[in-house]
């Protein structure tokens, strides 16, 4: 489940979006030791999102590095 108070994540790069998910790690880690179960709660929805959107993001440039580096493989590679 998604939180429904985090902002559009469209406009965040991969690593900010990265960078907000270490934050949200270690911020659950606190709040488990201090047992804080409703806030624990509330990160891990937070954190879904942006691991959702980091994931999502991941893929799209490997998925666009994977292309270019295709199509200058095929115009460089000759065997013949």
């Amino acid at each position: 489940m998604e939180h429904p108070l985090v902002d559009n994540l469209n406009d965040l790069s991969v690593e900010e979006l990265g960078a907000k998910v270490s934050e949200l790690q270690n911020k659950l880690g606190i709040a488990a030791r201090i047992g804080n179960g409703h806030l624990c709660d509330q990160i891990r929805m937070a954190l879904e999102s942006y691991q959702n959107k980091y994931q999502e993001k991941l893929k799209k440039q490997y998925e666009k590095d994977s292309e270019e580096m295709n199509s200058i493989a095929q115009g460089k590679i000759n065997i013949s």
